[in-house]
């Protein structure tokens, strides 16, 4: 299949190599964004059939983007190393692009029949904030802002010039893609609970650089 999962996947020793058995069946190249400096990540991997990519700088962000900017296959998928994300949902959403003509599907937890064993009251509430403001100020129309897992067009992508390097990446790549004039699409889903680790969201200090850089989207036209 003419489709890529990029995964970044700092300090995900313990769920990573789980998560790439779990893909096993799928025909999906694998791409797995990492620090050089995290050995224990490495060489948990090193038996397993994936592309390593070593991030030249640091964050989230920066890890998705370096990754997905050197994606050759026609379409990328976002994909978490800690287990939470279902692989039998990601047809589903290339079948949006397919058949549907979206350039990008971002999947959602917060529509009918869909949820999370993963969230938090204050990730919910936090969510539910910049999902109101990015659909009030910039006409996204999806459900679940901060969920990064989304399939798009790799050519799409990559005439974005995303910046971010954290995790205002995730608001990042939906208004600058709906300024760009692409079309939007969302696609059901349920979140597990991470295998193992812990989160790397900062909900306060994170919160903050999501406000901080949707202010700016709002005030920046796009090139």
């Amino acid at each position: 299949m003419n489709l890529t999962l990029v995964i970044p996947a700092k300090n995900e020793k313990e769920s990573l190599p789980l998560v790439l058995n779990e893909l096993k069946i799928y025909n999906f190249k694998i791409k797995v964004v990492l620090e050089r400096e995290d050995i224990e990540t490495i060489n948990s991997i090193k038996n397993y059939n994936c592309e390593i990519v070593f991030q030249k700088n640091n964050g989230f962000g920066d890890a998705l983007n370096q990754g997905i900017n050197s994606t050759e296959t026609e379409l990328f998928c976002i994909f978490n190393a800690d287990g939470s994300f279902k692989p039998d949902e990601i047809n589903k959403m290339i079948s949006k692009i397919n058949e549907e003509n979206a350039d990008f599907v971002f999947a959602t937890r917060y529509e009918k029949n869909c949820g999370s064993d993963d969230d938090t009251i204050v990730t919910l509430i936090g969510n539910f904030v910049f999902t109101f403001f990015g659909n009030f100020f910039f006409k996204l129309g999806i459900s679940d802002i901060l969920y990064t897992f989304v399939v798009g067009k790799t050519s799409a992508y990559q005439k974005l010039d995303i910046k971010s390097k954290d995790f205002s990446f995730c608001v990042e790549l939906p208004i600058k893609a709906k300024k760009a004039g692409f079309r939007l699409m969302t696609s059901k889903s349920y979140e597990r609970s991470r295998i193992a680790g812990l989160k790397k969201v900062n909900p306060f200090k994170d919160g903050l650089k999501i406000l901080i850089s949707m202010i700016k989207l709002f005030f920046t036209k796009l090139n």
